[in-house]
C-alpha cells in the first residue's frame, strides 16, 4: 500500500510539474522577452504560486494556526481553480494556433505579390515612354530598362518571428481571458451565495396529513479558511426565507476544528422550522473532530441523528454517520437507525454520501437525501464524480427508494463553482391520497 501511495504521489507530482510548466511556456516564455522584468515575473509566480497551493492543501491537516491557513487559502485553492482553466483554454488554442499562423501568412503572401506587380506595373510603363532612338548624352544609344522580378518567398522559409509572437500573445492573451473570467464568475458564484431549488416528491407511503411537508435541505456548507460566518448567516437567511417545516443539514458542515471555525457556525443557531433542525455528519466532519463537532451543533440548536431516528409528521426521519466514520468505529448503522421501525410508514433518510444508496433501498427506505458530490464542483469535476457516486445531483429512483442529490451550499478547496451551481432545496413531499 505504501509503495503505491509513495506511485500515485510521484505520479501527480510529475504531472502538475508537467502542466506548470506547459502554462508557462505559453504564457510567459512564448510571449516575452528573454531578461525582461515580465518575463522574471512570470517565471516568479510559476515557482511561487504552486507552493502556495501545496501550502493551501496542507496546512490544516498539518495543524498550522487558523491565520496561516486563511493566508495560504485565497491565493492557493485560487490558483488551483485557474490552472484548471487556463490549461484547458491553452489546450483549445492548441487548435487555433496554426489557424491562425496560416491566416497571417496568406495575407502577408497577398501583401508581397501586390507589391511585386505594382514595381512591375512601373517598369512597364517607364519602359514604354522610352523610345529606341533615345540617345545618352554621348551620343550613344540608351541601353533598353530591364525588369526585375523577385522570386517569391518558398513555402518551407521559416516562419517570421514577429507573426510567431503576435501569435502566441493572441492565444496566450485570449486564453488567460478565459479562464480568468471563469475563475471569477465561479467565485462569484460561491460567495453570492446558494439559490434555492424546489422539488416535488411523491411518497407512496406518506398519509394525506403530511401532504405538502417541506424540508429545508442544505449540505457541504464547508466552512473553513475561506468561507466564514458571513456565508453562514447567507445560508441561514436563504433557509429561513422558504420557511420549511423541518430543516435537514446532510454533512461536510465545516473543514477546521470548532476552536477556530465555532463562531463561523453560531448563525446555525437562528434556524428556524416547525419541526426543527437535524444534521448528520458527512466525511469532513471526521477530518475535524467528529464528535466535538456534534456536541457543538446539539449546543446551537440542531438535532444529530446519530444512526437514529425520530418520528415526526406522519414519516419517520432517520440518520446515520458517514462512511468516513468507519476509521473511528462510528460509521452508518442501518440496523440502528432503521432496523426496528414500522415499514408501513414512510420513512425519510439523511446521509450525507449517496453510496449508500444499496443500503437504504434494503432497509426499505422511501427517499434519501444527500450531498457530497458537489454536482463536480469544477467542471469537467462532474464526469469524474459520476464514476464514484451513483447520482451526482438531483432525484433518481433505486427500485422502491428515491434518491435526491443536493449540489450543497458551499466549496471545498478553491471557493469556485463553473457549471454546478450551489443550492439549498426545498423537497417538498406529496401524499398519493391527497
Amino acid at each position: 500500500m505504501a509503495v503505491v501511495f509513495v506511485l500515485v504521489a510521484v505520479a501527480v507530482l510529475a504531472l502538475l510539474v508537467g502542466v506548470h510548466r506547459y502554462v508557462w511556456r505559453r504564457l510567459v516564455g512564448d510571449t516575452t522577452a528573454p531578461g525582461s522584468a515580465l518575463r522574471r515575473a512570470g517565471t516568479a509566480a510559476a515557482w511561487l504560486l504552486p507552493l502556495l497551493s501545496i501550502g493551501a492543501l496542507v496546512s490544516g491537516r498539518a495543524g498550522a494556526p487558523f491565520r496561516l491557513q486563511q493566508t495560504l487559502a485565497w491565493p492557493g485553492f485560487l490558483w488551483l481553480a485557474a490552472l484548471l482553466y487556463l490549461t484547458l483554454a491553452l489546450l483549445v488554442g492548441e487548435a487555433v494556433r496554426p489557424v491562425l499562423r496560416r491566416v497571417l501568412a496568406r495575407r502577408a503572401a497577398d501583401g508581397g505579390t501586390a507589391d511585386r506587380a505594382g514595381a512591375a506595373a512601373g517598369s512597364d510603363a517607364a519602359e514604354m515612354g522610352s523610345s529606341p532612338a533615345e540617345v545618352n548624352a554621348t551620343g550613344t544609344p540608351a541601353a533598353p530598362a530591364t525588369l526585375v522580378v523577385e522570386a517569391p518567398a518558398p513555402p518551407s522559409a521559416a516562419i517570421d518571428p514577429s507573426r510567431r509572437l503576435f501569435v502566441a500573445r493572441a492565444v496566450g492573451g485570449a486564453a488567460a481571458v478565459a479562464g480568468l473570467g471563469t475563475v471569477g464568475y465561479g467565485t462569484y458564484g460561491v460567495l453570492r451565495g446558494p439559490r434555492v431549488k424546489r422539488v416535488t416528491v411523491p411518497l407512496a407511503k406518506l398519509p394525506r396529513s403530511a401532504h405538502g411537508f417541506r424540508i429545508a435541505v442544505v449540505s457541504d456548507i464547508h466552512l473553513g479558511p475561506i468561507l466564514g460566518r458571513a456565508h453562514t448567516q447567507r445560508i441561514v437567511d436563504t433557509i429561513n426565507r422558504t420557511q420549511p417545516d423541518l430543516i435537514a443539514v446532510v454533512g461536510d458542515l465545516v473543514d477546521g476544528t470548532v476552536a477556530d471555525l465555532g463562531p463561523a457556525a453560531e448563525p446555525l443557531a437562528g434556524l428556524t422550522a416547525r419541526h426543527g433542525a437535524f444534521f448528520v455528519t458527512g466525511n469532513h466532519e471526521y477530518f475535524s473532530g467528529a464528535a466535538q463537532w456534534v456536541d457543538h451543533v446539539r449546543e446551537l440548536g440542531l438535532h444529530p441523528l446519530e444512526n437514529a431516528r425520530v418520528e415526526t409528521a406522519g414519516f419517520d426521519l432517520a440518520g446515520v454517520n458517514d462512511v468516513a466514520g468507519e476509521s473511528e468505529g462510528q460509521g452508518p448503522d442501518f440496523e440502528r437507525a432503521l432496523g426496528d421501525r414500522d415499514r408501513a410508514r414512510a420513512s425519510v433518510l439523511l446521509a450525507h454520501q449517496p453510496v449508500v444508496i444499496d443500503d437504504a433501498v434494503a432497509y426499505g427506505v422511501d427517499l434519501q437525501l444527500s450531498g457530497h458530490t458537489h454536482g463536480g464542483q469544477l467542471w469537467p469535476g462532474n464526469y469524474l464524480a459520476e464514476l464514484a457516486n451513483p447520482t451526482v445531483a438531483g432525484l433518481e429512483r433505486y427500485g422502491d427508494t428515491q434518491l435526491y442529490v443536493s449540489r450543497g451550499a458551499g466549496a471545498w478547496g478553491p471557493p469556485v463553482r463553473v457549471g454546478a451551481p450551489s443550492d439549498i432545496t426545498v423537497v417538498q413531499l406529496a401524499s398519493r391520497h391527497a
